[in-house]
């Protein structure tokens, strides 16, 4: 059979189509990236991550992932196949990539992790996460809530002896830290998504979490990390005022550490306006929001 993966969005591999690839290949398929309707495969298979993302498929393209109202889950097998089988997909990539924790703790109502993965367990040793032939010593890890696992201080603990360069991607539960992960975080050789910054992400999504998220970012420079080594995503336009969200950012960059803005409706134009504002560093550190406002609208 000749099968056809689409990547629709996201900058890093897809586990999924990594999971299909895999599956296809012990079938003894062949397995390459869709070159378009003209070209002739037994079965296409689409992965879309945001709802945002133009959806101009043909109907014969299996859909899935969080970014189409209506998906076809995958099948077991496929399920159960390792995704570590199907790195030829994503040559240039240069990291070691995957879960060693899925599900969260929390139900946060913008979020779908508490449907799609439930309440936080292992998914996988560090050890087996590192099978990516062209991986170097850097590490994304993708868990929904890392401080959430239930080997959390012994999988710190593995990072920091192998003395990997870490990236928590979807970034940490800074609500919940406990003064003894803080500490063991602050041992992490913690980098930003680029690998380019010494900074580990936090957020700080619902307004008014303000007291517990002061607790915990105080949690962590008694640790010894540095504000200016913490990001914190904001989450706007879900359930805040302008004002509380310009309060929120206003409090993060007080603190020294950086905000960066994620607009719950990009085609909001206040919501967009606000994003790029506060994710500009020049901009932000130099223009009030209202200045800015007002050269865009010119």
């Amino acid at each position: 059979m000749e099968i056809g993966l689409i990547h629709m969005d996201g900058t890093i591999p897809n586990l999924a189509l990594m999971q299909i690839a895999a599956y296809h290949k012990k079938r003894g398929d062949s397995v390459g990236w869709w070159n378009g309707p003209l070209f002739s495969y037994d079965r296409v298979y689409a992965s879309k991550i945001f709802k945002q993302t133009s959806d101009e498929l043909p109907g014969y393209v299996i859909r899935g992932g969080t970014g189409f109202d209506e998906n076809e889950p995958m099948q077991n097998d496929m399920q159960l196949s390792n995704p570590g089988e199907a790195w030829e997909l994503y040559p240039k990539y240069k990291n070691h990539l995957g879960f060693s924790e899925i599900g969260c703790r929390l139900k946060c109502s913008f979020c779908v992790v508490p449907t799609t993965h439930g309440q936080p367990r292992q998914a996988s040793s560090i050890k087996d996460l590192l099978v990516n032939p062209n991986g170097e010593d850097r590490l994304c890890l993708l868990d929904d809530d890392f401080l959430g696992h239930p080997n959390s201080e012994e999988v710190f603990a593995e990072l920091i002896d192998r003395d990997l360069r870490v990236n928590f991607i979807c970034g940490l539960n800074i609500r919940l830290i406990t003064e003894i992960q803080a500490q063991l975080l602050s041992r992490v050789n913690f980098w930003n998504k680029s690998f380019k910054s010494r900074q580990v992400s936090f957020a700080w999504d619902i307004y008014k979490d303000k007291k517990i998220i002061e607790r915990g970012f105080k949690r962590c420079v008694e640790a010894g990390i540095k504000p200016w080594k913490m990001q914190f995503f904001v989450l706007i336009g879900y359930d805040s005022t302008p004002e509380e969200d310009r309060e929120r950012v206003e409090t993060i960059r007080n603190w020294g550490a950086d905000p960066f803005v994620m607009a719950y409706d990009r085609r909001n134009k206040y919501q967009n306006n606000f994003q790029r504002w506060v994710n500009h560093r020049a901009i932000f550190n130099k223009i009030k929001f209202e200045d800015y406002r007002s050269a865009v609208k010119k």
